[in-house]
């Protein structure tokens, strides 16, 4: 057992105070790279050694396997070897495993071994796709539900409370439901939820088992805190039965999770539930460089309504190093060459390939980074999603590709839309869906029909067949052996880890933010999740974004609005596009969007839309925007799409009152990017021309 004097060593004033609060409800606010595992595992150890606790009457519960694990072999160095550290699942299913038979008279009921056969099931006998895809987004919905304890009666009404973007009508989705409960009790198997809502069950409905657990089980630390939903909280209860010898740990800023139903209101609101808990705040950054801390806290500081609980604010404890870079470029191919070039420079001054990252906001971005790495002959490995050509959705296009090419069938002589019309046979669409794995599958497509506009520009006799080959080529060099290099992971599977150098790559509005986070709640989800992002930086940090995707792209994008503000004054990277011309203003500050009208900043994501703060009086053109409605309804039968998918309401009222004149005053207006200005930019532009000609 680890002595007291050696379990309170080397903590900092705040880590000590949380370890040693007394027996009782504590709660840590832990920042970014403040030392949160640590903490929590010596305060246990000194519970222990302390004789508070023997070692099996400690749960310890988190959410992955890998930080249980970690959470394991810290205690065990500490003396506290018998602490039970787990996952909630893996800790339910102990539990479950040894009070069913107790109370059900046989063993537990396995687990399900393909959930997705099931909904897949449920879905025909409903009558809907069964598509993978399809299926998929079937399941997240059954998963957000079981999580947020709604049940298939309840769903179509929860659903439209908390905004969710179903990828079917809700009555239909309930019946999807309700058929998998049925199909999986009929087969007498639980899935993962199950083991949750069932040890729920057992604890609140039994008085007997309930007292022995809570005999055997006296002390509760649960880590990320945040990221509980309302079923984990659930649980939580059902263990602690209205006892109070509970210690949280988390960041109410690095919450983003809240798409699967988690949520920081226990977190935020722990010190209300408990009133003499002991609450420490721990702000100490040990990970990352000052100026690492400093962008860091200038991200999430620009949040809006931020409750108490989560306004820590990071103070760097290592000595200086770099100023993050920022960098703009002219398309998306640059930006990856660049980077590579950057990752091969900082390899050569001594920095470990496998301390190096490029963080992306969603996996159908990493194509180009493969390719750039593979360009230049550094080794990477993937995390938290399949190489770009591993991608069912990917292998299915190329099959489709080859097909069509051995066939001769090229509708054309342009090669990119040979390529989207082979495409469009396996799911590609002129818009992008709202979101979900349906987004995700349309975003691999659309790279496909990039590299296609790549090659056409460089070989004007370029075909499908060529085309194919190159796409062979491309997917053969880009499967290197498994070796230790650069990792390509997006933002949300880079939570809890850090790298010396990490790459924040596309920071283009419509990107981050995404496009479909279109509320102010989506829309600070996506600043948090930038703010994870910047916070795995130990010492590098390089910040970029590109104004097109594919080489000959038109330059429509912007940086991302969570930039404004951040990049120094006068930065090569202020400077737009063409003519390197410095944006309005003397400062950065300057750059925040403001009102057109009083000057005020705007915040909310409407008034941003519009151009104005929403007390500023609105100078629509009613007759415009009639017509604008008008023309809308007749694109919308057109491409046999719902109107919105055209241009939002708030949308056309932006337009309306700014009226622009040209492709760049309209791509502007917050929510068109060049793909609107393609399809809709000319018609746009002649109505406003006809509407003022009538003036």
């Amino acid at each position: 057992m680890a002595d007291q004097p050696r379990l309170l060593e080397g903590l900092d004033p705040e880590q000590r105070a949380a370890v040693t609060a007394p027996r009782g409800p504590v709660c840590v606010l832990a920042g970014a790279g403040t030392g949160k595992t640590r903490t929590i595992t010596h305060r246990i150890a000194h519970l222990v050694q302390r004789g508070l606790v023997v070692p099996q009457q400690v749960l310890a519960v988190t959410f992955t396997a890998r930080a249980a694990g970690e959470m394991r072999t810290r205690l065990r160095a500490l003396g506290a070897a018998g602490v039970q550290a787990q996952t909630f699942h893996a800790a339910a299913f102990r539990q479950l495993r040894y009070f069913w038979p107790r109370v059900h008279d046989s063993q537990v009921w396995p687990l399900v071994d393909n959930k997705f056969r099931l909904v897949m099931q449920a879905a025909n006998r409903v009558g809907l796709s069964t598509e993978k895809e399809s299926v998929r987004d079937l399941a997240g919905e059954i998963e957000w539900s079981k999580s947020c304890l709604i049940s298939p009666d309840q769903y179509a009404t929860a659903a439209a409370r908390a905004g969710r973007d179903a990828p079917v009508v809700p009555q239909q989705l309930a019946k999807v439901f309700a058929t998998y409960e049925e199909l999986k009790n009929d087969a007498r198997m639980l899935d993962f939820d199950d083991l949750l809502l069932h040890t729920v069950a057992i604890l609140e409905e039994h008085a007997e088992v309930a007292e022995e657990f809570r005999g055997r089980y006296r002390s509760f630390v649960v880590d990320e805190y945040q990221d509980v939903n309302p079923l984990q909280q659930r649980v939580l209860d059902a263990w602690l039965g209205g006892r109070d010898d509970l210690t949280v740990v988390g960041d109410a800023n690095q919450t983003i999770y809240s798409f699967a139903g988690a949520a920081p209101k226990w977190l935020i609101g722990f010190p209300k539930r408990f009133p003499e808990a002991a609450v420490v705040r721990l702000e100490r950054d040990y990970r990352s460089t000052p100026q690492v801390v400093s962008l860091a806290n200038g991200v999430i500081g620009a949040a809006r309504e931020r409750p108490a609980g989560t306004r820590l604010k990071l103070i760097g404890q290592r000595p200086d190093g770099p100023e993050p870079d920022f960098a703009e470029y002219d398309h998306e191919p640059a930006e990856a060459e660049a980077i590579a070039r950057k990752i091969a420079a900082l390899a050569g001054k001594g920095v470990a390939l496998s301390e190096i990252a490029i963080l992306f906001r969603v996996n159908a971005q990493s194509e180009v980074y493969e390719k750039a790495l593979s360009d230049a002959e550094i080794p990477y490995q993937v995390r938290g999603g399949e190489r770009f050509f591993n991608r069912p959705e990917v292998r299915q296009a190329v099959v489709a590709l080859r097909t069509a090419a051995n066939r001769g069938a090229d509708p054309g002589s342009d090669l990119p839309a040979s390529v989207r019309a082979v495409l469009a046979e396996v799911g590609l669409t002129e818009e992008p869906p709202a979101g979900g794995s349906a987004r995700e599958r349309w975003e691999s497509l659309i790279a496909l029909v990039e590299l296609a506009e790549e090659l056409a520009a460089i070989a004007d006799e370029a075909d499908l067949a060529r085309y194919v080959a190159e796409l062979e080529l491309r997917a053969e060099a880009q499967h290197p052996p498994t070796v230790e290099g650069v990792t390509l992971a997006s933002l949300h599977s880079a939570k809890g880890l850090e790298w010396d150098a990490v790459f924040l790559a596309g920071l283009a509005e419509g990107t981050l933010p995404i496009q479909h986070a279109d509320d102010d709640a989506g829309i600070e989800e996506e600043r948090r999740l930038l703010y994870v992002g910047v916070t795995r930086a130990r010492e590098h940090l390089h910040l970029s974004w590109a104004l097109a995707r594919a080489a000959d792209g038109r330059r429509y994008r912007r940086r991302s609005r969570f930039l404004y503000g951040l990049i120094p004054e006068r930065h090569p990277a202020a400077l737009t596009a063409k003519g390197r011309t410095p944006e309005p203003g003397p400062t950065r500050k300057q750059a925040t969007p403001r009102c057109r009208n009083c000057e005020s900043v705007l915040v909310s994501t409407m008034d941003i839309k519009l151009g104005r703060c929403s007390t500023c009086p609105s100078d629509v053109d009613e007759g415009l925007l009639d017509r604008l409605r008008a023309w809308r309804g007749d694109r919308a039968k057109q491409l046999k799409v719902p109107a919105y998918v055209v241009f939002t309401d708030a949308t056309l009222t932006a337009i309306a009152e700014q009226r622009p004149s040209d492709e760049a005053a309209l791509v502007a207006i917050s929510g068109i990017g060049a793909s609107k200005v393609r399809r809709f930019g000319d018609d746009v532009l002649a109505l406003i021309q006809r509407e003022n000609d009538r003036n």
